[in-house]
């Protein structure tokens, strides 16, 4: 496998992200934001648009990963922000909208399936719910999706693993969206199903691991620069689940802990005996990452992809409001190293700039 021109420190990685990544996703955000804005069913238009107001940093963090699609980066870029943003409407749509069945949160996830499938036809995926016209919206981002993947001819090399990546992260959307009282009976038969790939985690750490779309991004780039085999195509799996995406998605739910309690939202952050047991599981996801991340190609920059996560997420400003936040954020900060640090003061200097903060 031929050596990629990827930042090689921290200072030139952010660098290429403030001149290069976020402009194209912006361009890119821009397009769907007005696409969205053409939906002529209301409530698909309203939670099409909140997907894109409220996470778009998704967008922004995953297409870093373009960075290892070489000379196709900005092609890894459309895949990144269009795979995210049906993502995340979907989750808008099975969390805030107007449906609570578990065949109409799976239909609407097999458009994720066929986004990674070229030569899957395209469907009604609303057909189990009321609202349906959305002008072609979904359609579109699913096509966008297949339209990148076609240009490369290493997707048959990819395809079993990201399909399984994929897998896991519908079942979770699936289970973790139903009525209150039938998730955590649906998470935990689930996760007994799929525990051997995941020996040393509760149920709950499995479902954040499933939940996190960064190895679908990470295979995906690769494979546009024609830089991928099967061995590291495999690497890439083991390395990113569960440690990397659990911890990402478990850095997600701390942050977002207030807002969830107040809307009554599953929240895994929750399932732990205490804050102390969190943190040291935290901590566990942190060594563990850095323990597989070292097996990949590029090691280096996966590690500082790692290390960011980190610093992103603390230096979002509701961890100050979390109890005992800035002490958890002092303490995960120092675990992670001075990567993770740097990290977090660029993202705490971005939120200033940009009036997030």
């Amino acid at each position: 496998m031929r050596q990629l021109r990827v930042p090689t420190n921290s200072f030139s990685l952010m660098v290429t992200v403030y001149k290069q990544i976020f402009p194209s996703v912006k361009r890119e955000l821009s397009y769907w934001q007005k696409r969205a804005e053409e939906i002529p069913n209301n409530e698909l238009r309203t939670q099409a648009l909140a997907s894109i107001n409220s996470k778009r940093f998704h967008c922004q963090g995953g297409a870093v990963f373009s960075l290892l699609a070489g000379e196709k980066h900005q092609a890894a870029v459309r895949f990144i922000v269009a795979y995210q943003t049906i993502s995340d409407y979907l989750d808008n749509l099975c969390d805030r909208s107007t449906s609570m069945d578990p065949d109409d949160f799976r239909l609407l996830h097999q458009s994720m399936i066929d986004a990674l499938s070229p030569n899957q036809s395209v469907k009604n995926y609303y057909a189990c719910r009321n609202d349906q016209d959305d002008g072609g919206y979904l359609e579109d981002l699913v096509k966008t999706c297949q339209l990148v993947l076609e240009q490369t001819q290493l997707y048959p090399v990819i395809r079993a693993t990201l399909l399984k990546l994929e897998g896991l992260y519908g079942d979770l959307q699936v289970h973790k969206h139903v009525r209150l009282e039938e998730r955590i009976p649906r998470l935990t038969e689930w996760f007994e199903k799929n525990k051997d790939n995941a020996t040393s985690l509760s149920w709950y750490e499995f479902s954040a691991a499933a939940g996190s779309t960064l190895g679908i991004f990470c295979t995906v780039s690769y494979a546009l620069s024609g830089n991928i085999t099967e061995e590291v195509v495999e690497q890439i799996y083991q390395g990113y689940f569960p440690y990397v995406q659990g911890l990402h998605i478990l850095l997600d739910y701390y942050i977002d802990q207030l807002e969830d309690k107040e809307e009554g939202d599953l929240n895994f952050c929750f399932y732990y005996p205490s804050q102390e047991i969190l943190k040291e599981r935290l901590y566990y996801f942190i060594e563990q990452a850095d323990k597989h991340i070292q097996r990949l190609p590029d090691p280096f920059f996966h590690r500082m992809i790692h290390h960011g996560l980190v610093g992103l997420y603390l230096g979002d400003s509701k961890v100050a409001a979390i109890e005992n936040g800035a002490e958890m954020r002092r303490k995960l900060l120092k675990a992670s190293g001075k990567k993770a640090t740097f990290f977090y003061w660029n993202t705490r200097m971005y939120y200033k700039l940009t009036n997030k903060a």
